[in-house]
């Protein structure tokens, strides 16, 4: 058996490399890697001598050879095929191992240059890989350090790969290979005339990595999967890990992002319940039992069956007070033995765990998606994701009366609520929790107007309440509906032309308003 190795990273490959030499495998290889398994003791040989042609062009030439790709792409099976080898003198190549140039690395870093970028496509590497993998009966093909134990542990057991492993490596080969050359064009076709690079490249190449298959899709006559981005950001809802409870649905999955998402942008402990969607609760608190209990009120009804996110540990006494709820899937950096303990009994609840990123809490943002698509008819709507905050010093009281202390706190949690909350959203907030939230109407009226219902029939008070609205009220009449209610301040984006119109009626009505110049439409 040949081995043919050729790797930039070159984590690990000399154990590899002794371990196969251990095995009697013969070891051929290309410029530095060479080197550096000679200096290591190992018996190698440089393809240069086995091709004839010693490599040129600064390395870019050196492996692109009918001896190499004849080694590789030779079936055993196929008696010509044998023969020509034989008429040829060329040696069957058993066992690839290749990473590529760090392509994506070098196009990552501040200041990276197109000739940077171009000295940095593999031209030589991704030939031979796509020559091992078509011709994976025969060859197996490594393309990642992580592959090189479980390969080591079929050649100790059998001598050789089986035909499962090897298509495996094939597959994983031909993938490496696609996301190289798509991170290629992604890079090229992004650049501008003035040597500057556009969010959005000419040709957009989504790469992504299949999680699991879903039971189904929104409905049950749907059908379903769930990826992750190559490369998970730390914090971010693929990189949870479910510790009990039934396997995740499509809609669990979609609104378990929307309870993370929205919990994340507090510092203080905080609870955040999801139906359909939207935030149907949320608060802040000493603790989670409390940040619960809070959150809770605002709509016990629509709590039923909903996602229940926390971006604090839960701990025994908040998950003894949520385990008395009918809850589907709950989120949380960790679970203390005492919060499994009170699920136990509730072995059809979701439990996922998402670990905080390194730096704590003040690095969630890091999780966050830098691009939101959205598929249309036989198309792709790309944006820059939704995840400007407000700026404090840019917030513009534009009412005669400036909002209390008090009242400025709930308008700054409201307004973090409202992000969240489908168009047109009203959110209704006092005392560091939602008491009233309307969402997804045709009008911002109707919202209000929902919104004080809801508070309504939980019971809660909006007297002395905040309201924010994801977008600027275009009439006087969904301020009105929110006054009568009894709110005493409200935030908004403003813009619109009927502002003056707006202020006026806040003025008149004794409201406190405030302008955060920037819409959250959440469609």
């Amino acid at each position: 058996m040949q081995a043919l190795i050729s790797v930039s990273d070159k984590t690990g490959i000399v154990d590899f490399a002794k371990a196969l030499h251990a095995l009697d495998v013969k070891l051929l290889s290309t410029g530095g890697t060479a080197k550096l398994l000679a200096d290591a003791g190992l018996p190698v040989t440089e393809v240069a001598e086995v091709t004839g042609f010693p490599e040129m062009l600064d390395g870019r030439v050196k492996t692109l050879h009918p001896r190499v790709h004849g080694g590789l792409l030779a079936r055993r099976d196929v008696p010509a095929h044998v023969a020509a080898l034989k008429e040829h003198g060329i040696a069957t190549i058993d066992l690839l191992v290749v990473n590529l140039y760090p392509f994506e690395a070098t196009v990552a870093k501040p200041g990276c240059t197109l000739e940077d970028a171009i000295e940095n496509i593999d031209i030589g590497g991704p030939a031979m890989v796509r020559s091992a993998a078509k011709n994976w009966k025969d060859v197996g093909v490594l393309t990642d350090a992580s592959q090189y134990a479980e390969v080591l542990q079929q050649l100790k057991a059998n001598g050789k790969l089986d035909d499962t492993l090897r298509f495996k490596l094939s597959v994983a080969a031909f993938n490496r290979i696609s996301n190289y050359d798509a991170a290629i064009s992604d890079y090229l076709s992004s650049l501008q005339a003035d040597g500057t690079r556009s969010l959005f490249p000419a040709q957009s190449n989504a790469r992504f990595v299949k999680i699991q298959d879903l039971r189904y899709g929104e409905n049950p006559h749907q059908a379903a999967a769930f990826y992750r981005d190559l490369h998970p950001a730390p914090g971010s809802l693929v990189t949870a890990r479910q510790i009990q409870g039934k396997e995740l649905s499509y809609n669990n999955i979609a609104d378990a992002d929307a309870a993370w998402e929205n919990v994340k942008v507090f510092d203080a402990p905080a609870c955040v319940i999801v139906k359909h969607a939207n935030p149907c609760g949320a608060a802040v608190g000493a603790d989670p039992a409390e940040a619960y209990s809070k959150a809770f009120k605002t709509d016990p009804t629509s709590a039923f069956g909903g996602i229940i996110a926390f971006n604090r540990p839960l701990d025994g006494a908040g998950a003894q007070l949520v385990a008395k709820q009918f809850v589907e899937v709950l989120i949380a950096p960790a679970f203390t033995p005492e919060a499994l303990a009170a699920f136990a009994g509730k072995p059809n609840t979701r439990l996922l765990q998402i670990a905080l990123p390194p730096g704590g809490a003040s690095d969630w943002e890091k999780g966050l998606n830098a691009i939101d698509s959205k598929r249309v008819g036989s198309g792709l709507l790309l944006q820059t994701a939704d995840n400007r905050d407000f700026d404090p010093a840019q917030l513009k009281v534009v009412t005669k009366r400036q909002p209390t202390e008090q009242e400025m706190s709930d308008l700054l949690f409201a307004w973090k609520i409202a992000r969240f909350v489908k168009s047109n959203a009203i959110v209704f907030c006092a005392g560091g929790m939602t008491l009233g939230v309307g969402a997804g109407q045709m009008s911002r009226i109707d919202s209000a107007r929902i919104a004080s219902i809801k508070a309504e029939n939980a019971g809660l008070t909006l007297k002395g309440s905040a309201v924010a609205s994801d977008a600027f009220f275009p009439f006087r009449d969904g301020l009105d509906v929110v006054a009568d209610a009894g709110a005493t301040s409200v935030i908004h984006p403003g813009g619109s032309v009927r502002d003056d119109e707006v202020i006026a009626a806040a003025d008149e009505r004794g409201l406190a308003m405030v302008l955060t110049g920037t819409r959250h439409f959440r469609h």
